[in-house]
């Protein structure tokens, strides 16, 4: 499309009714653009069936547009940005569930009713609930109650844990031990795996999924619950690097449009996913955005060029008496024409002109 006409849809570009936004902005904090936000989560959610392994991670959306939620985080390569809470497949990295951090907002996961990453998660994984599969957690989600809830609704976690998280027992706290060595704590329902991959580095993975644990036949003798957690949780990454290498975010003092090119990202990357599983071909996902977009402007391209057609159409066959026009084929210098193609009507000068063969009247 043309500049002028780009920066025209951006300019009026609005995800809601602003009559009533001041209204409803009072219960949500999202609400200007919950209404498409919403429908764009719903078709994530049923439009794939996630394996058995789900990674629930937080992710920020860089920008620092003006809004109540905005979020300093200093581990981020941006800092600044909106957090969203996002649940994603490991194996195919589909996008299956994500929300977003609104601070004290009553209808966010992490509002007054239910603080914690307990309920982030539990929210992230209600509609995959009760079907078996694990979910692997980041340290500031995991906790034994945690495991409990979700044991409880046929769903097992795996997550790292901090050392000085106040569910350790002291004796796996220990900052001087050998090194590559394992211990195993076990609890009701789950079981924690203290991992000394240096003499004074450890690592802790609470796992309600493994009733017996052992550790691998390789010299760093790794146990097998650590090494579920490191393939399982470097989903998340994956997706997170993904959408960052191929993104359509620009420049905007708006921060629903902001969220809009991220809901844009997700959307692809989950098509590629989506294409993959159903056509069981891999393809490369930079020739795939590429034929996506080409597909997606198809139709525009189509309409405009119909409607160029039609005004060459309702043009007079030759300019009036004493004038020229431009030669609209344009495979010349920009020589002036006189007469028009009779195919699509376009003024063409005798350089663009297509010879035709001598004809007598009997094979016309």
């Amino acid at each position: 499309m043309s500049r002028d006409r780009f920066q025209d849809i951006m300019r009026h570009l609005r995800f809601d009714d602003s009559s009533t936004r001041v209204e409803r902005a009072k219960t949500d904090e999202f609400a200007a653009i919950s209404g498409v936000w919403g429908s764009f989560v719903s078709n994530c959610i049923s439009s794939y069936s996630p394996g058995p392994h789900i990674a629930v991670d937080a992710q920020l959306l860089p920008t620092k547009t003006r809004c109540r939620f905005l979020q300093y985080v200093a581990s981020k390569p941006e800092k600044f940005g909106i957090k969203f809470w996002v649940a994603c497949d490991a194996k195919s990295k589909y996008i299956c569930n994500v929300l977003p951090c609104l601070g004290n907002d009553p209808s966010g996961p992490s509002g007054p009713s239910g603080p914690g990453g307990e309920d982030v998660v539990m929210r992230l994984m209600e509609p995959f609930l009760d079907k078996g599969r694990n979910v692997t957690t980041d340290s500031c989600f995991t906790s034994l109650s945690l495991a409990q809830r979700l044991l409880r609704r046929k769903t097992t976690i795996l997550g790292a844990v901090d050392e000085n998280h106040r569910e350790i027992p002291q004796s796996a706290k220990q900052t001087d031990r050998k090194r590559l060595t394992t211990q195993v704590f076990s609890t009701t329902g789950a079981a924690l795996t203290a991992y000394a991959c240096t003499r004074r580095t450890s690592v802790h993975v609470l796992s309600s999924m493994h009733s017996v644990v052992h550790t691998e036949n390789a010299p760093k003798r790794k146990p097998n619950t650590v090494a579920l957690y490191s393939s399982t949780r470097c989903g998340a990454d994956a997706m997170e690097q993904m959408l960052r290498n191929y993104s359509v975010r620009a420049a905007t003092r708006r921060w629903p449009v902001a969220v809009f090119y991220y809901m844009i990202d997700m959307a692809a990357l989950n098509a590629h996913a989506l294409y993959e599983a159903c056509t069981g071909r891999k393809e490369r996902r930079a020739d795939f955005l590429a034929e996506l977009a080409t597909e997606l402007a198809n139709p525009h391209v189509g309409e405009k060029k119909a409607r160029k057609e039609q005004r060459l159409r309702q043009q007079p066959p030759t300019p009036e008496p004493g004038k020229r026009a431009m030669c609209q084929v344009k495979r010349c210098n920009s020589n002036r024409a006189t007469v028009r193609c009779v195919g699509c009507y376009r003024y063409t000068c005798g350089k663009c002109r297509k010879e035709t063969p001598w004809q007598c009247q009997d094979c016309e």
